[in-house]
C-alpha cells in the first residue's frame, strides 16, 4: 500500500485509488505525523507526498510539474527514494526534476518566495513534504514527492488564505466570506488564486492519469 500525503481535500479525491491511501492534513502538521503514526501500523510500501504548491524557481508557471530529489528543510537535506523518482520522472518527461522545501505556514508574498528561493535553492514550496519526509526516513519506508505549481514565484496570495482550511483539507467558505466582508480588496487577488490553482489541480489529474495505479511506487507497477 503507497500512503499519499496531501495537505487538501481536493487533491486526495484526485490521487486516490486502487492500492493508495490518502491522507489530508489541511495544514495541521501534528495532525499529519499523528495520522502516519497510526497508518505505519499497516502494510506500506512507500510514501509520496503530492499535490500542489508554490512556485519559488521564477522559471516556473502555474501547472508545472516539480518532481523532487531532495526536500531542504531546516539546513536538513533529505533525499528522496532514486528509483521511485526516476520511475515518476520517466513516466512524466515534461516535469522537472528539482529540490522541493516546505514551510510551516503558507508562504504568501513574492518577497518572502523569494528569500526562499534564494536560503534553500528549492523550486517549490508545500507544508507537507518535509514532515513526510523525516517520518518516512525514520521507519525507512520509501519517499516521494511530486508538486505541480499553483501560485508561481511572481503571484502574490490573498491574505485570507492562511485561514480557509480546515483540518480536514477542505475551504472554510465561512471564514473566506468573513474575509471577503472586512477587505474586499482580496477579491481581485482571489480570482488569480482560483485561476492559478485549478491550473495545477488539472495538471495533478493527469499526472495521476499518466501514473496510473501505485504512482509508480516502490515495486515499479
Amino acid at each position: 500500500m503507497i500512503i499519499a500525503v496531501t495537505g487538501l481535500a481536493r487533491e486526495a479525491r484526485i490521487v486516490a485509488g486502487t492500492g493508495v491511501t490518502t491522507l489530508s492534513c489541511g495544514g495541521r502538521l501534528g495532525l499529519l505525523r499523528e495520522r502516519l503514526e497510526r497508518a505505519v501500523a499497516e502494510n506500506i510500501s512507500g510514501i509520496i507526498s503530492i499535490g500542489v504548491a508554490g512556485g519559488l524557481a521564477p522559471a516556473l508557471k502555474s501547472g508545472d510539474c516539480v518532481i523532487a530529489y531532495e526536500i531542504v528543510s531546516e539546513g536538513q537535506h533529505i533525499p528522496t527514494d532514486a528509483s521511485w523518482t526516476g520511475r515518476l520522472a520517466g513516466r512524466l518527461p515534461g516535469a522537472i526534476v528539482a529540490p522541493l522545501t516546505s514551510s510551516d505556514g503558507i508562504v504568501l508574498s513574492r518577497t518572502s518566495k523569494a528569500e526562499l528561493f534564494r536560503a534553500t535553492g528549492a523550486y517549490a514550496v508545500d507544508m507537507e513534504s518535509h514532515v513526510a519526509a523525516r517520518f518516512a526516513g525514520e521507519h525507512r519506508i520509501p519517499f516521494a514527492a511530486l508538486r505541480t505549481i499553483a501560485d508561481p514565484a511572481g503571484s502574490e496570495l490573498p491574505p485570507l488564505v492562511s485561514a480557509a482550511l480546515t483540518p480536514t483539507g477542505t475551504v472554510n467558505h465561512l471564514a473566506v466570506l468573513q474575509a471577503i466582508f472586512l477587505d474586499p480588496r482580496q477579491i481581485p487577488p482571489l480570482i488569480r488564486t482560483a485561476r492559478e490553482s485549478n491550473a495545477a489541480f488539472a495538471a495533478l489529474l493527469r499526472c495521476r492519469d499518466i501514473l496510473g495505479l501505485g504512482l509508480a511506487g516502490p515495486d515499479g507497477s
